[in-house]
């Protein structure tokens, strides 16, 4: 997907997730840029035969195994990305922290909920 695709898709996700907020519009774009430049590395990695070692050959003249290095950014990029997601409330522990002022109502404690059962 293009970044456009993307920003979409976010602004989607964040409306059924009831944590859509006008400013995070920077944030959106950020996370869509992230995620359109995922999908570049991990076609180039699928292009590339998909393997998670390779072989490299050192000034040395030797031959190694080593970690793919499109795998390493495509990773690296997706750990990005999971921290915009977790801020934009969309993972479980990301929701919960972005919608726990929403939902607990800081005026209304036990106390005051036992207080007026007794009146």
């Amino acid at each position: 997907m293009n970044r456009e695709e993307w920003k979409n898709r976010i602004i989607s996700a964040c409306n059924d997730a009831g944590t859509y907020r006008e400013f995070f519009t920077d944030c959106i774009d950020t996370l869509a840029s992230i995620m359109e430049a995922r999908d570049k590395v991990q076609e180039q990695f699928e292009r590339s035969g998909g393997n998670a070692v390779i072989t490299h050959t050192n000034k040395a003249k030797q031959t190694n195994l080593t970690k793919n290095p499109l795998l390493v950014a495509m990773m690296e990029l997706n750990a990005q990305a999971l921290s915009y997601w977790r801020d934009l409330g969309l993972t479980p522990s990301g929701y919960k922290k972005l919608n726990a002022d929403v939902v607990k109502d800081p005026g209304e404690g036990k106390f005051e909920e036992l207080l007026s059962k007794l009146v």
